[in-house]
């Protein structure tokens, strides 16, 4: 069984009927899983209540700025509005982003319980979250976050980040790159949004792998990258746990980048993944063409059933 940690309460995170990171992400996944043929091996999880997660809040202000954090819930709670151009708050955003942050640390709880994978469908996204800032459609940072989580449970002395959206990670990186015990390693289109991510960044303590892509790339292009690059870095770096920013915009049929990917593909990631370890956290990011992000997921989902 794969535990998939979700709640329809990721639907009201509300951003306009015309922006690409809508609601109607998650239901075409939660769809395309519930018809899947392997569909009677997910277990699926409500998210702890953000209320009634102790450690949420001390984890908060780690990764973000305290006048961050009330600058969100202040627009919330006022009727809603913009954080930049791209990143709108409704009236339940921020309650919603403290869900999907819980749901994250439930997932670093439920693979250190079952040595095994799962999978986190949550929204907002947060790979673009800087500490005192949130862009890209990102609200706080989830996978800088669960890391934090992680390394405060017994036996997780290392863990390593692999970003595989699209789009380069800007917040997770800035967040954790001065941090001995995690690794961040990015596979992104560049030149693109949000123009970060070049490959001479190696973090504070060499622990920061960037491996931009031009446009057009395929799987061609991916494959020597993962056998000569990603898995020697993260065998290195011999994390106790991996955690997997799963975006899925460099599909193809993706309108928001040019790179060439199809959803199996991310099949190959994921084995690529579990030769590393099998304890491994994905969670949602990036993706915005339903058909294609449902099926790189469940492509993404299969290898973790055995």
């Amino acid at each position: 069984m794969l535990p998939v940690i979700y709640s329809d309460e990721f639907l009201d995170h509300k951003t306009g009927n015309y922006h690409p990171e809508k609601p109607e992400r998650l239901t075409a996944i939660v769809y395309a899983l519930k018809n899947a043929v392997f569909a009677k091996k997910i277990a699926w999880y409500e998210p702890t209540p953000a209320l009634e997660n102790a450690s949420l809040m001390p984890l908060l202000v780690k990764a973000h700025s305290p006048g961050y954090i009330n600058k969100v819930r202040e627009i919330a709670t006022t009727g809603g509005g913009y954080l930049d151009g791209d990143t709108p708050i409704s009236p339940r955003s921020y309650d919603v982003a403290l869900l999907a942050v819980s749901a994250w640390l439930d997932g670093i709880d439920t693979v250190l319980t079952t040595a095994n994978s799962a999978f986190v469908l949550a929204r907002p996204p947060g790979h673009h979250a800087e500490s005192d800032a949130g862009m890209g459609f990102c609200l706080f940072s989830n996978a800088a976050i669960a890391a934090f989580y992680a390394l405060e449970q017994p036996g997780i002395n290392r863990v390593a980040i692999l970003d595989w959206d699209v789009h380069h990670g800007n917040g997770t990186q800035a967040i954790v790159e001065t941090h001995p015990q995690i690794a961040y390693c990015s596979l992104h289109q560049y030149p693109c949004y949000p123009g970060t991510g070049r490959a001479t960044e190696r973090g504070f303590h060499d622990n920061v792998l960037n491996l931009p892509v031009p446009p057009g790339s395929d799987i061609s292009v991916y494959q020597p990258l993962w056998e000569k690059k990603i898995i020697p870095f993260l065998t290195d770096f011999q994390p106790d746990l991996l955690i997997v920013s799963a975006g899925y915009d460099g599909n193809a049929d993706d309108p928001l980048a040019s790179v060439n990917l199809q959803p199996e593909d991310y099949g190959l990631f994921t084995n690529y993944c579990l030769g590393i370890t099998r304890k491994i956290l994905f969670g949602l990011e990036g993706g915005y063409d339903f058909h294609t992000l449902a099926k790189s997921i469940l492509a993404t989902i299969e290898p973790c059933l055995g």
